[in-house]
């Protein structure tokens, strides 16, 4: 099989690539290495088995002329280039919509001329369901929890695209959608949830689990905005690339579809009061941190019900997060000089 990675020197990509060589299938990586990391994770591909079976190429999805050349004979198109951070889209929605939304317009019209037989599965986001302002909260001791949905938003919830993020990444959503009925494309999209582990470079306004454990193996404070009792459902990058092989597994009955993917209400934690305690357990000292006001837009609470992958795709997470994090923290422990 042949997979053709946009994105693919990021963190998502990078352990996909990692498992498809694995299994001796052919990867290539369509990546500008603009996000950091990138160089690193390349580094560390070319270390591993099946390396023989892996190319590079350096492009950038805004050029379609650069995709249409590199995406022929894929049998696979993983997008998962993108824009990813809610800041960077207010501070700049030009840039924005340019890499999600017209990107990912690139890349189903280079799938719909050179490889029109390619399974394509775009990475979506759970942010195309918006702020859900409409949901009842509860606040709890240590998490905030939906009064309703004991376990979390489905697919049936309405699309409510809120900051420019969530506007390119919901116009790619749709069209990825629309390619399967308009143009018979074997498309899905998967909402993602907050997905974590190895090789994550993450930042303050993306990649939180990764950004607080490098902080903490780095011995850096902790910002924190809000009280700390919002709550995320985690899903481990390793779960993820299951759903994606099983979802090009049953492309013939499942095409055309949207799913969610996250922890789920098991899998959850609240961004502090319940994921602090863990963190300063596995360095073995109190961590430093600082609160700040709520940023605008944050939700109080996000869990994704699983309910349809399981039932349509047989998945279901299984790496818990306190094993999951134990993982990544033992990683970026062992690798802080990649961390400037």
């Amino acid at each position: 099989m042949k997979l053709f990675i946009t994105g693919g020197a990021g963190f998502i990509g990078a352990n996909s690539a990692a498992h498809f060589l694995a299994q001796g299938h052919q990867v290539t990586l369509f990546d500008n290495l603009t996000r950091i990391g990138g160089q690193a994770n390349l580094n560390w591909l070319a270390t591993l088995p099946g390396q023989e079976n892996l190319t590079f190429v350096k492009g950038d999805i805004r050029d379609y002329e650069a995709l249409a050349a590199a995406i022929p004979s894929a049998d696979v198109v993983l997008h998962l280039a993108s824009q990813v951070a809610v800041t960077l889209s207010v501070q700049n929605p030009r840039e924005d919509f340019e890499i999600n939304a017209l990107g990912t317009f690139n890349v189903l019209e280079a799938v719909r001329h050179h490889a029109p037989q390619a399974v394509l599965i775009y990475a979506s986001t759970n942010k195309v369901y918006g702020g859900l302002e409409d949901l009842q909260i509860q606040e709890q001791a240590d998490r905030y929890s939906y009064a309703d949905h004991p376990e979390g938003v489905d697919e049936h919830r309405p699309l409510d695209f809120h900051s420019p993020y969530g506007c390119s990444k919901g116009a790619g959503d749709q069209y990825t959608l629309d390619y399967a009925r308009i143009y018979g494309l074997k498309t899905l999209v998967f909402r993602q949830s907050c997905i974590y582990g190895p090789r994550q470079f993450g930042v303050e306004d993306q990649g939180w689990v990764a950004h607080f454990v490098i902080a903490a193996a780095k011995g850096r404070p902790i910002t924190i905005y809000g009280d700390g009792k919002q709550v995320r459902d985690l899903l481990h990058v390793q779960d993820l690339i299951r759903a994606y092989e099983l979802g090009i597994q049953k492309i013939e009955q499942v095409s055309g579809q949207a799913f969610n993917l996250g922890g789920g209400a098991a899998n959850s934690l609240s961004v502090w009061q319940e994921f602090g305690p863990l963190l300063a357990q596995l360095k073995g000292s109190p961590l430093e941190v600082r609160l700040e006001k709520w940023r605008p837009g944050d939700q109080r609470v996000f869990i994704a019900n699983n309910g349809k992958a399981q039932t349509l795709l047989g998945w279901q997470p299984e790496i818990s997060p306190a094993q999951g994090i134990q993982q990544l923290y033992e990683w970026v422990s062992q690798n802080l000089s990649l961390f400037p």
